[in-house]
């Protein structure tokens, strides 16, 4: 249990777009399912259960110069996760799996553990050893994307608008700040207003807790499901109550829009 707890403190969106597209750079070539059948049985089973080198994961050399020193990082949390994982499996088979791949298998058992689905993860990627906080920042989306800028950042990485959406959907797990949604509340187009995408009952809801400038409690992204990998995250976002600005650019694109529904209709556990 221990385990299942600190594994979903990841702030689950970045690891899933770090895991699924961002480490694309440092993969290689020919990613397979079963890559480590051979050279490390166990390693799949160890990250299931259970001082890298991916680039999100190292130290800068010089402080705040790291991937995770980035703006868009400073809320990413789990590494400790990452490094008891590891650990783990460098005892069985040292020197083999990268650290890369426990990120993505991480991300899949993260889902598993919250009641999500598992699907099989293709491994075979190479750490990065290079760590630039610029690099994040230019190629995470940020949070206050429209729906134009998430379509140009995913086309970019060879992603389509259902993987936006999909991806998207990693919000049903984790938290934000008051700070990420203080000019959705406050200030959303520079005149002391809100945002009128938001439904007005939530915003008020909303403002309660977020005092201007951004004080306040740490927030549910997907309010009262934020522990549970499930579709209420899609309902919320088609009830205009999707807490960020790139939720609810979701529902300004048909293909999008459509996807958000058909999502929307799955069981909610």
């Amino acid at each position: 249990m221990a385990v299942q707890t600190r594994v979903v403190s990841i702030f689950f969106i970045q690891l899933v777009l770090l895991a699924v597209s961002g480490l694309n750079r440092v993969s290689g070539a020919g990613l397979q399912t079963g890559f480590y059948d051979e050279s490390c049985p166990e390693a799949e089973t160890i990250a299931l259960k259970t001082g890298c080198e991916a680039s999100v994961l190292l130290d800068a050399a010089e402080e705040g110069d790291a991937e995770k020193d980035a703006s868009s990082n400073l809320s990413l949390r789990g590494y400790d996760v990452i490094d008891d994982v590891k650990s783990a499996i460098e005892k069985s088979c040292p020197g083999v799996v990268s650290c890369a791949d426990i990120l993505a298998l991480a991300a899949r058992d993260a889902v598993r553990l919250t009641g999500g689905s598992s699907w099989k993860v293709e491994t075979g990627r190479r750490d990065g050893r290079i760590s630039l906080s610029k690099e994040a920042d230019e190629n995470l989306p940020s949070s206050n994307f429209n729906i134009a800028q998430l379509k140009q950042n995913f086309v970019f990485k060879g992603l389509t608008k259902k993987d936006l959406v999909v991806l998207s959907g990693a919000h049903t797990i984790g938290v934000t700040s008051c700070l990420v949604i203080n000019d959705r509340l406050y200030n959303f187009t520079g005149r002391s207003d809100t945002d009128p995408a938001l439904d007005p009952t939530f915003a008020s809801e909303l403002k309660k807790k977020c005092k201007p400038g951004g004080g306040g409690p740490v927030l549910e992204l997907d309010q009262g499901s934020s522990t549970i990998s499930d579709a209420h995250f899609y309902k919320a976002v088609r009830q205009n109550r999707g807490l960020l600005t790139s939720d609810a650019a979701l529902l300004n694109d048909p293909l999008t829009l459509a996807y958000v529904k058909r999502q929307s209709t799955s069981p909610v556990k």
